[in-house]
């Protein structure tokens, strides 16, 4: 994100102008540095005479012609990445002459070298506010407008932009402003629907193409082409068919766009971006090595994610960031809904939500920074910040519950009301409550305050007495909220009762009801007998933390939990014991033996790996220091077993091999590392391929058997894209002080790329390294304020967030945090990270004294 727009701004701004159209010009054929770009805007203003300013970023501004008269710019000011425009006409029209930076951050025009065969690739990423790194523009989302695009390129390259090309012109002799003689052709794209700025893009280079149609859309999915034979081409268009189909009959409404194409881009910095037309998604979802079925699962919901985009967001757009999750909360759910309804993932799609996407809402929402879903973000900075569990994961757990009170059908019928109403507009949060109340005959004003306009997550826990044949008395289910976030809600529920029948725990009774206020009976309850495990929230239909009583507690770590015949209340009981032991209610050393004890009956992949990973954090984090090792060691050696009884070849064994690799740190278990490794004692039917090398050397590497030569080794066998982040993270790893100094100057000294900066990172933080990351704890404090001001916003929260001492877990690192903040009063959104990454601490230490009173 360049310059800081705050919401003031943007609505004077949108108040004054109307934009019709860019037409933006290119030159991407000479150097690595800069390109040249040419913008002609024109736009209209409600009040002649008047002044504002139009953003361009890190630019060289040769020239601005404004209604035909030179503007002076020496007014432009980089830093804030504007330009003042003055003595506005009624309509107007402006070219700007700039040399714009290439960026290596992944934010703006990210450009980067293809080690393989140094093969240049560009690709955009503008959200939320850095279209403005490649060429002039009012960057803010209600200032829609057509685009209209022309680029000069490499006579080998393809080019891809919102709309399909409609000129391709070879020049054989093009000479550039600098003098360049070379091969290039002119890619004309001709104007578009209005969209925002954010959602404009441009990907270049000599990708690879696999193309289709689709009930009349053109697709296309790229690549780089030393990557092309690993693209799984068939799967992403397969996936792509689901969706347009499922969306065209839901919405109501033709896909706006024309073509579609998904490009997997390197070193991008997020998972995907919805720009129309022109999805851009995350190399590591093209799979050069083998991945569990839970992989393959969430690209799908990547790619539905982002196709629902281009309803919510691209044809409909917020008008400003307070309603970013009218954009992910919609998309999330849809794209979840969209699987379980219309792919092979229909059994297994909500299980995954639930186990997924919840637990992180529920993180999020717990956090010093929670916020209600739709939020008040006064300026660009503090929505960089709020991509976040509650605008994705919470916002679509709410409405999952808003379909539970109003129903699909009535949902859906609002929906395509809310899209009939306002194509090609922007909306707020009133727009579409006034879509959803129409068709649903319901008043959603209360519904709105409760779960949009309020923070923080109720908890439910069930209260009852039985008799002495053991059947209920009474049964209530209370509500719970701290003092700081009062609001109880009103929730729709279901309760399930479980007992043990046969081997399986099987629900015999569900009972659906509206909990409302601190106290709700549940008379259909009285009277039956109370079963091995009650489960509030059964179903998973609200938004809400559960607690299990004492006996469904021991239910479960006494092996009940092995016992589900459905997937969905499994995952919920797991997510229930991890919520307590993160909040101090659970013995963390009972929910890994839980985890021990019940992990093999886990079909569904996500849960497993999900489960597995939590496991592995408790023992490291939430444990009593003194019972740390035993509980890594007892974890280890249940996925040793299961590893030795997975079937050959399966998803099942590669996830317990790569749980185990990653919490490896015992003299045996690294042996047994290296000997997968070396090929001496490799599993039955595993393959250990490129990405596995890796896994297993970056283990061997933090628990110090490997060293700087054997990860050169391997990055001369593995000398890809893939290879240099793993080596970066592998370096970071070294055990030595020496090694974790390197580390630091290479991540504090700005020259890495993002992608290399991300991976750095997580080596440099190894949880098995606390001692060696003693020093850091002061060092992060006298550099985090520097980079936050220097660096780009991506950059600067990769080091905020990654590089906070969170491993130091003591109260030491909580007044060192608190401290910061009193003498720095750093940014708001520095503050908000910060007090996350103490939040962090402070939860360890009350996790570790409840762990240390079960000694």
């Amino acid at each position: 994100m360049a310059g800081n727009l705050t919401r003031d701004e943007a609505r004077e701004r949108a108040r004054l102008l109307k934009v019709d159209s860019y037409a933006v010009e290119l030159d991407l054929t000479e150097g690595d540095e800069r390109f040249e770009s040419i913008t002609t805007v024109r736009f209209s203003c409600a009040e002649p005479g008047a002044s504002t300013f139009i953003d361009l970023a890190e630019a060289k501004v040769r020239r601005a012609v404004l209604n035909g008269a030179e503007i002076d710019v020496t007014a432009y000011d980089p830093e804030k990445g504007r330009l003042p425009l003055s003595g506005l006409w009624a309509s107007n029209e402006l070219q700007i002459d700039a040399d714009c930076t290439y960026m290596r951050t992944g934010e703006g025009l990210h450009r980067f070298v293809d080690p393989v065969d140094q093969k240049v690739y560009l690709h955009s990423q503008f959200e939320t506010a850095d279209a403005h790194r490649m060429y002039a523009c009012f960057d803010q989302p209600d200032l829609k407008a057509a685009f209209e695009l022309t680029t000069l390129v490499p006579a080998d390259w393809e080019v891809v932009s919102n709309a399909a090309p409609d000129s391709v012109e070879e020049l054989e002799e093009h000479r550039g402003r600098h003098g360049t003689l070379q091969t290039a052709k002119r890619w004309h794209f001709p104007p578009t629907p209005v969209m925002s700025t954010y959602i404009t893009a441009l990907i270049a280079g000599p990708y690879a193409v696999v193309r289709d149609e689709h009930d009349g859309i053109p697709l296309g999915v790229f690549c780089r082409a030393s990557l092309a034979e690993h693209l799984d081409a068939g799967n992403v268009i397969e996936v792509t068919k689901q969706g347009f189909d499922f969306f065209h009959r839901v919405f109501g409404v033709r896909y706006p766009f024309g073509k579609y194409d998904q490009l997997f881009v390197p070193e991008f910095n997020a998972g995907a971006m919805e720009n129309a037309g022109a999805v851009t998604l995350l190399e590591d979802y093209i799979f050069r090595s083998r991945v569990t079925d839970a992989v393959v699962e969430r690209r799908a919901e990547t790619i539905l994610h982002e196709m629902a985009h281009m309803w919510f967001g691209d044809l409909v757009t917020m008008r400003w960031w307070d309603d970013l999750w009218l954009n992910e909360s919609f998309a999330t759910y849809m794209s979840v809904l969209c699987q379980a309804e219309a792919t092979r993932w229909g059994q297994t799609a909500w299980t995954t939500f639930a186990n997924v996407e919840k637990s992180w809402a529920y993180r999020q929402d717990q956090l010093p920074s929670t916020h209600p879903i739709a939020a008040d973000i006064p300026d660009m900075q503090a929505v960089e910040v709020n991509f976040d569990g509650i605008t994705y994961a919470k916002g679509a757990s709410v409405l999952k519950q808003l379909v539970a009170y109003v129903g699909l059908d009535n949902f859906l019928a609002g929906v395509r009301d809310y899209f009939g109403e306002h194509a090609w507009g922007n909306t707020e949060l009133k727009d579409l409550l006034t879509a959803l109340e129409r068709t649903s005959g319901r008043d959603l004003s209360s519904w709105s305050k409760e779960w949009l306009e309020t923070a923080w997550v109720n908890t439910l826990r069930p209260s009852f007495t039985v008799d002495p044949e053991g059947r209920f008395l009474n049964f209530e289910v209370l509500q719970e909220a701290p003092a700081d976030y009062p609001t109880l809600r009103s929730h729709r529920v279901a309760i399930g009762l479980y007992s043990r029948a046969d081997g399986a725990l099987v629900r015999v009774k569900r009972v659906e009801l509206d909990v409302v206020g601190a106290r709700t009976a549940v008379q259909e309850l009285v009277g039956e007998v109370q079963p091995d495990l009650i489960l509030i929230n059964d179903d998973d239909l609200t938004y809400a933390k559960i607690r299990l009583d004492e006996r469904s507690l021991r239910t479960l770590v006494d092996g009940g939990i092995a016992g589900f015949t459905e997937s969905l209340p499994r995952a919920l009981c797991w997510s229930a014991a991890w919520d307590m032991t993160r909040d101090a209610e659970m013995a963390t050393r009972d929910y890994v033996r839980l985890v021990t004890s019940g992990i093999h009956s886990v079909t569904d992949m996500t849960v497993l790996q999900t489960v597995i990973r939590q496991a592995r954090l408790a023992a490291q984090q939430y444990a009593d220091p003194a019972w740390r090792d035993t509980g890594l060691a007892e974890l280890s050696a249940a996925l040793r077993g299961l590893i030795g009884s997975a079937a050959p070849g399966s998803d099942h064994q590669l996830a317990y091999v790569n749980a185990f690799t990653a919490g490896a740190t015992a003299p045996g278990d690294l042996a047994f590392v290296k000997a997968i490794l070396d090929g001496t004692s490799v599993p039955e039917g595993l393959t250990v391929d490129a990405d596995l090398r890796w896994t297993l050397i970056h283990a061997l590497v933090s628990g110090g058997v490997f060293t700087a030569g054997d990860i050169a080794e391997e990055l001369r066998r593995d000398p890809t894209a893939t290879g240099e982040r793993s080596a970066a993270l592998c370096q970071a790893a070294i055990p030595t002080a020496e090694g974790k100094a390197e580390a630091w100057a290479a991540i504090t000294g700005g020259a890495l790329s993002g992608a290399v900066l991300r991976s750095t990172v997580v080596g440099f933080m190894d949880p098995n390294h606390a001692d060696l990351l003693q020093p850091y704890g002061e060092r992060f404090f006298e550099e985090v304020g520097r980079i936050w001001k220097g660096w780009t916003s991506d950059s600067a929260q990769r080091f905020a967030t990654g590089c906070y001492p969170a491993l130091l877990i003591d109260t030491g690192t909580v007044a060192k945090t608190q401290d910061y903040i009193s003498s720095s009063e750093p940014p708001h959104a520095l503050r908000r990270l910060l007090l996350e990454g103490a939040d962090g601490i402070s939860r360890a230490l009350r996790a570790r004294a409840k762990d240390a009173s079960a000694a």
